[in-house]
Protein backbone atom coordinates (compact mmCIF):
# COMPACT_ATOMS: atom_id res chain seq x y z
CA UNK A 1 0.00 0.00 0.00
CA UNK A 2 1.51 2.92 -0.96
CA UNK A 3 1.87 5.62 2.49
CA UNK A 4 0.69 9.57 2.51
CA UNK A 5 4.59 9.90 2.53
CA UNK A 6 4.97 7.31 -0.44
CA UNK A 7 1.72 9.31 -2.26
CA UNK A 8 3.73 12.64 -1.16
CA UNK A 9 6.95 11.41 -3.29
CA UNK A 10 5.15 10.13 -6.37
CA UNK A 11 3.45 13.59 -6.51
CA UNK A 12 6.81 15.33 -6.56
CA UNK A 13 8.36 12.66 -8.77
CA UNK A 14 5.40 13.22 -11.72
CA UNK A 15 5.66 17.08 -11.04
CA UNK A 16 9.34 17.23 -11.15
CA UNK A 17 9.55 14.81 -14.77
CA UNK A 18 6.02 17.16 -16.51
CA UNK A 19 6.39 20.42 -15.11
CA UNK A 20 1.86 20.00 -13.85
CA UNK A 21 0.29 19.69 -10.78
CA UNK A 22 -0.44 15.81 -10.50
CA UNK A 23 -3.06 15.67 -8.07
CA UNK A 24 -6.38 15.25 -9.93
CA UNK A 25 -3.97 12.82 -12.39
CA UNK A 26 -2.85 10.67 -8.99
CA UNK A 27 -6.45 10.93 -7.53
CA UNK A 28 -7.95 9.62 -10.18
CA UNK A 29 -5.54 6.72 -11.07
CA UNK A 30 -6.08 5.46 -7.63
CA UNK A 31 -9.99 5.96 -7.80
CA UNK A 32 -10.59 4.22 -11.17
CA UNK A 33 -8.18 1.06 -9.77
CA UNK A 34 -10.33 1.12 -6.81
CA UNK A 35 -13.50 0.51 -9.48
CA UNK A 36 -11.77 -2.07 -11.56
CA UNK A 37 -10.80 -4.10 -8.21
CA UNK A 38 -14.30 -3.79 -6.84
CA UNK A 39 -16.83 -3.76 -10.37
CA UNK A 40 -18.78 -1.31 -8.53
CA UNK A 41 -19.53 2.22 -9.42
CA UNK A 42 -17.27 3.99 -7.00
CA UNK A 43 -17.69 7.98 -5.88
CA UNK A 44 -15.67 9.92 -3.80
CA UNK A 45 -17.41 12.85 -1.55
CA UNK A 46 -14.64 14.43 0.83
CA UNK A 47 -14.04 17.57 2.16
CA UNK A 48 -11.21 19.73 3.72
CA UNK A 49 -11.72 19.27 7.22
CA UNK A 50 -9.42 17.36 9.04
CA UNK A 51 -6.53 19.69 7.22
CA UNK A 52 -4.59 23.04 8.71
CA UNK A 53 -6.12 24.96 6.44
CA UNK A 54 -9.22 27.85 7.63
CA UNK A 55 -11.87 26.73 5.52
CA UNK A 56 -15.76 28.49 6.45
CA UNK A 57 -17.49 25.64 7.20
CA UNK A 58 -20.19 26.21 4.76
CA UNK A 59 -17.63 25.11 2.17
CA UNK A 60 -16.83 21.96 3.66
CA UNK A 61 -20.27 20.21 5.27
CA UNK A 62 -23.00 18.52 3.55
CA UNK A 63 -25.73 21.31 1.86
CA UNK A 64 -28.21 21.44 -0.72
CA UNK A 65 -25.29 22.10 -3.26
CA UNK A 66 -24.15 18.62 -2.83
CA UNK A 67 -26.85 17.36 -5.15
CA UNK A 68 -25.90 19.26 -8.20
CA UNK A 69 -22.34 17.54 -7.10
CA UNK A 70 -23.83 14.43 -7.46
CA UNK A 71 -26.13 14.48 -10.46
CA UNK A 72 -23.07 15.87 -12.28
CA UNK A 73 -20.85 12.40 -11.40
CA UNK A 74 -23.66 10.10 -11.53
CA UNK A 75 -24.54 11.02 -14.75
CA UNK A 76 -24.10 8.08 -17.38
CA UNK A 77 -22.73 5.81 -14.69
CA UNK A 78 -24.50 2.33 -15.03
CA UNK A 79 -25.48 -0.34 -12.84
CA UNK A 80 -26.90 -0.98 -9.46
CA UNK A 81 -24.07 -0.84 -6.99
CA UNK A 82 -22.41 1.85 -5.27
CA UNK A 83 -19.77 2.46 -3.03
CA UNK A 84 -19.56 5.81 -1.81
CA UNK A 85 -16.39 6.79 0.04
CA UNK A 86 -17.08 9.45 2.72
CA UNK A 87 -14.85 11.94 4.55
CA UNK A 88 -17.18 14.96 6.04
CA UNK A 89 -17.63 16.34 9.26
CA UNK A 90 -21.55 16.96 8.17
CA UNK A 91 -23.76 19.34 7.45
CA UNK A 92 -27.81 19.67 7.76
CA UNK A 93 -30.13 16.59 8.27
CA UNK A 94 -32.45 17.70 5.56
CA UNK A 95 -29.84 18.34 2.88
CA UNK A 96 -28.72 14.62 4.06
CA UNK A 97 -31.91 13.73 3.41
CA UNK A 98 -32.13 15.02 -0.02
CA UNK A 99 -28.93 13.49 -1.01
CA UNK A 100 -29.80 9.72 0.22
CA UNK A 101 -33.56 10.33 -1.39
CA UNK A 102 -31.28 10.78 -4.87
CA UNK A 103 -28.92 8.22 -4.27
CA UNK A 104 -31.40 6.02 -3.73
CA UNK A 105 -33.32 6.28 -6.30
CA UNK A 106 -30.18 5.63 -8.85
CA UNK A 107 -29.04 2.73 -6.84
CA UNK A 108 -29.71 -0.61 -5.43
CA UNK A 109 -27.28 -1.42 -3.32
CA UNK A 110 -24.60 1.26 -1.70
CA UNK A 111 -21.46 0.57 0.46
CA UNK A 112 -20.30 3.54 2.60
CA UNK A 113 -16.82 3.17 2.79
CA UNK A 114 -15.60 5.28 5.63
CA UNK A 115 -11.20 6.21 5.31
CA UNK A 116 -11.12 8.01 8.46
CA UNK A 117 -14.06 9.96 9.64
CA UNK A 118 -17.77 10.54 8.57
CA UNK A 119 -19.53 12.84 11.51
CA UNK A 120 -22.44 13.57 12.25
CA UNK A 121 -24.84 14.43 9.61
CA UNK A 122 -22.28 12.05 7.44
CA UNK A 123 -22.74 9.70 10.16
CA UNK A 124 -26.38 9.71 9.22
CA UNK A 125 -25.54 9.43 5.21
CA UNK A 126 -23.51 6.78 5.93
CA UNK A 127 -26.72 4.62 7.67
CA UNK A 128 -28.22 5.27 4.46
CA UNK A 129 -26.00 2.46 2.66
CA UNK A 130 -27.11 -1.50 3.39
CA UNK A 131 -23.66 -1.80 5.15
CA UNK A 132 -20.62 0.17 6.12
CA UNK A 133 -17.09 -0.52 5.82
CA UNK A 134 -14.70 0.82 8.17
CA UNK A 135 -11.08 -0.03 9.27
CA UNK A 136 -9.33 0.40 12.97
CA UNK A 137 -8.57 4.04 11.54
CA UNK A 138 -12.24 4.89 11.00
CA UNK A 139 -14.70 7.15 12.90
CA UNK A 140 -18.40 7.47 13.22
CA UNK A 141 -19.91 10.16 15.46
CA UNK A 142 -22.63 11.18 17.62
CA UNK A 143 -25.88 12.50 15.18
CA UNK A 144 -27.65 14.14 17.90
CA UNK A 145 -28.72 18.49 16.21
CA UNK A 146 -26.72 21.52 16.83
CA UNK A 147 -28.32 24.35 17.10
CA UNK A 148 -26.69 28.00 16.19
CA UNK A 149 -28.17 29.92 19.40
CA UNK A 150 -27.40 34.12 20.28
CA UNK A 151 -26.66 33.91 23.62
CA UNK A 152 -24.84 36.73 25.76
CA UNK A 153 -21.52 35.70 24.75
CA UNK A 154 -22.51 35.81 21.48
CA UNK A 155 -23.70 33.17 18.52
CA UNK A 156 -22.45 29.71 19.59
CA UNK A 157 -23.81 26.07 18.50
CA UNK A 158 -25.17 24.14 20.89
CA UNK A 159 -26.59 20.89 21.49
CA UNK A 160 -30.35 20.46 20.67
CA UNK A 161 -30.45 17.99 23.83
CA UNK A 162 -28.26 20.07 26.13
CA UNK A 163 -31.29 22.98 25.34
CA UNK A 164 -33.94 20.56 26.43
CA UNK A 165 -32.31 19.19 29.45
CA UNK A 166 -31.53 22.52 31.13
CA UNK A 167 -34.87 23.89 30.72
CA UNK A 168 -36.08 20.44 32.18
CA UNK A 169 -33.59 21.26 34.86
CA UNK A 170 -34.74 24.45 35.31
CA UNK A 171 -38.35 23.68 35.59
CA UNK A 172 -38.01 21.00 38.77
CA UNK A 173 -35.74 23.40 40.36
CA UNK A 174 -38.09 26.30 40.04
CA UNK A 175 -40.59 23.97 41.11
CA UNK A 176 -38.80 22.53 44.09
CA UNK A 177 -37.99 25.63 45.54
CA UNK A 178 -39.35 29.38 43.13
CA UNK A 179 -36.30 31.18 44.99
CA UNK A 180 -34.28 29.73 42.58
CA UNK A 181 -35.88 31.30 39.20
CA UNK A 182 -34.04 34.28 39.82
CA UNK A 183 -31.02 31.99 38.87
CA UNK A 184 -32.30 30.74 35.98
CA UNK A 185 -34.30 33.43 34.47
CA UNK A 186 -30.78 35.17 32.99
CA UNK A 187 -29.88 31.60 31.78
CA UNK A 188 -33.63 31.19 30.25
CA UNK A 189 -33.90 34.56 29.05
CA UNK A 190 -31.24 34.42 26.03
CA UNK A 191 -33.22 31.67 24.93
CA UNK A 192 -36.33 32.30 22.04
CA UNK A 193 -39.78 31.29 23.40
CA UNK A 194 -39.79 28.24 20.73
CA UNK A 195 -36.27 26.79 20.88
CA UNK A 196 -37.15 24.26 22.87
CA UNK A 197 -39.44 23.04 20.73
CA UNK A 198 -37.02 23.71 17.83
CA UNK A 199 -34.41 21.60 19.55
CA UNK A 200 -37.06 18.60 20.42
CA UNK A 201 -37.98 18.75 16.41
CA UNK A 202 -34.55 18.47 15.70
CA UNK A 203 -33.96 15.63 18.33
CA UNK A 204 -36.65 13.83 16.51
CA UNK A 205 -35.84 14.39 12.87
CA UNK A 206 -31.97 13.21 12.94
CA UNK A 207 -34.01 9.64 14.87
CA UNK A 208 -36.69 9.56 12.80
CA UNK A 209 -34.64 10.01 9.47
CA UNK A 210 -32.01 7.57 10.50
CA UNK A 211 -34.38 4.90 11.71
CA UNK A 212 -36.31 4.96 8.80
CA UNK A 213 -32.87 4.00 6.50
CA UNK A 214 -31.85 1.67 8.34
CA UNK A 215 -35.07 -0.36 8.27
CA UNK A 216 -35.23 0.50 4.81
CA UNK A 217 -31.67 -0.63 3.53
CA UNK A 218 -29.37 -2.28 6.37
CA UNK A 219 -32.01 -4.04 8.28
CA UNK A 220 -34.55 -4.59 5.80
CA UNK A 221 -34.51 -8.07 5.35
CA UNK A 222 -34.31 -8.57 9.43
CA UNK A 223 -37.23 -9.43 11.25
CA UNK A 224 -36.51 -7.86 14.44
CA UNK A 225 -35.58 -5.17 12.60
CA UNK A 226 -38.19 -2.04 14.04
CA UNK A 227 -36.59 -3.17 17.71
CA UNK A 228 -32.66 -2.82 16.12
CA UNK A 229 -33.23 0.31 14.56
CA UNK A 230 -34.88 1.88 17.44
CA UNK A 231 -32.19 0.78 19.78
CA UNK A 232 -29.50 2.29 17.10
CA UNK A 233 -31.00 5.39 16.59
CA UNK A 234 -31.47 6.37 20.29
CA UNK A 235 -27.86 5.58 21.12
CA UNK A 236 -26.33 7.58 18.12
CA UNK A 237 -28.15 10.36 19.06
CA UNK A 238 -27.74 10.27 23.18
CA UNK A 239 -25.49 13.62 23.74
CA UNK A 240 -25.75 12.57 27.44
CA UNK A 241 -23.85 9.70 26.90
CA UNK A 242 -21.15 10.81 24.41
CA UNK A 243 -20.88 13.77 26.27
CA UNK A 244 -19.02 15.58 23.11
CA UNK A 245 -20.63 15.86 20.02
CA UNK A 246 -17.11 15.23 18.47
CA UNK A 247 -16.38 11.92 19.94
CA UNK A 248 -14.79 9.61 17.44
CA UNK A 249 -16.91 6.16 17.39
CA UNK A 250 -14.50 3.51 16.28
CA UNK A 251 -15.63 0.23 14.36
CA UNK A 252 -15.79 -1.90 17.56
CA UNK A 253 -18.37 0.52 19.16
CA UNK A 254 -20.29 1.26 15.94
CA UNK A 255 -20.63 -2.87 16.25
CA UNK A 256 -21.65 -2.32 19.80
CA UNK A 257 -24.31 -0.45 18.63
CA UNK A 258 -25.69 -2.46 16.22
CA UNK A 259 -24.62 -1.42 12.64
CA UNK A 260 -23.36 -3.67 10.48
CA UNK A 261 -20.13 -3.28 10.14
CA UNK A 262 -17.47 -4.76 7.80
CA UNK A 263 -13.65 -4.58 8.52
CA UNK A 264 -11.67 -2.97 5.66
CA UNK A 265 -8.81 -5.27 7.04
CA UNK A 266 -10.24 -8.49 5.44
CA UNK A 267 -9.58 -7.54 2.12
CA UNK A 268 -5.85 -6.33 1.83
CA UNK A 269 -6.11 -5.11 -1.66
CA UNK A 270 -9.42 -2.95 -0.95
CA UNK A 271 -7.61 -1.54 1.88
CA UNK A 272 -4.60 -0.42 0.15
CA UNK A 273 -6.77 0.79 -3.04
CA UNK A 274 -8.95 2.75 -0.35
CA UNK A 275 -6.28 4.35 1.62
CA UNK A 276 -4.55 5.16 -1.62
CA UNK A 277 -7.98 7.26 -2.42
CA UNK A 278 -8.05 8.96 0.66
CA UNK A 279 -4.38 9.85 1.16
CA UNK A 280 -3.96 11.00 -2.33
CA UNK A 281 -7.34 13.26 -1.94
CA UNK A 282 -5.66 14.83 1.67
CA UNK A 283 -2.64 16.08 -0.47
CA UNK A 284 -5.11 17.23 -3.28
CA UNK A 285 -6.33 19.28 -0.40
CA UNK A 286 -3.26 20.44 0.94
CA UNK A 287 -1.62 21.34 -2.49
CA UNK A 288 -4.99 23.19 -4.06
CA UNK A 289 -7.80 25.40 -3.31
CA UNK A 290 -10.48 22.27 -3.40
CA UNK A 291 -12.28 22.44 -0.36
CA UNK A 292 -14.89 19.87 -1.54
CA UNK A 293 -14.79 16.98 -3.94
CA UNK A 294 -17.51 14.83 -5.24
CA UNK A 295 -15.94 12.68 -7.93
CA UNK A 296 -16.78 9.55 -9.98
CA UNK A 297 -14.14 6.08 -10.60
CA UNK A 298 -14.61 8.06 -14.86
CA UNK A 299 -12.69 11.00 -13.48
CA UNK A 300 -15.94 12.94 -13.72
CA UNK A 301 -15.88 15.62 -10.48
CA UNK A 302 -17.41 18.44 -8.50
CA UNK A 303 -15.03 19.98 -7.36
CA UNK A 304 -15.61 23.01 -4.75
CA UNK A 305 -12.90 25.60 -4.54
CA UNK A 306 -11.87 28.65 -2.07
CA UNK A 307 -11.47 32.09 -4.61
CA UNK A 308 -8.38 34.34 -3.79
CA UNK A 309 -9.45 37.66 -3.26
CA UNK A 310 -6.46 40.42 -4.35
CA UNK A 311 -6.23 43.17 -2.20
CA UNK A 312 -5.16 46.34 -3.44
CA UNK A 313 -2.88 48.73 -0.85
CA UNK A 314 -2.49 52.13 -1.39
CA UNK A 315 1.23 53.41 -1.24
CA UNK A 316 1.82 56.53 0.51
CA UNK A 317 2.86 59.56 -1.78
CA UNK A 318 6.41 60.03 -2.61
CA UNK A 319 6.93 56.39 -1.58
CA UNK A 320 7.55 53.43 -4.44
CA UNK A 321 5.84 50.33 -4.06
CA UNK A 322 7.99 47.29 -3.26
CA UNK A 323 8.74 45.06 -6.21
Amino acid sequence: MPTWSEILRELREIQKKEKKLPYDQVRRKYLKQLQEYTQRNTILYASNWTQSKDVPSNLISITDEDVQGFMEVISKLTGENLDLIIHSPGGTAEATEALVKYLRSKFNHIRAIIPYAAMSAATMFACAADVIIMGNHSFIGPIDPQLIVNTRLGRQVVPAQSIIEQFKMARDECKKDPKNLGVWLPIIEQYGPALIVQSEHANDLSKILVSEWLKNYMFSSCKDKEAKVEKIANELSKHSSFKSHGRHIGKIKAKDIGLIIEDLEKDEKLQDLVLSVFHSTTHTFEGTSAVKIIENHLGKAFIKKTQTIPISIPVPPGKKPNK
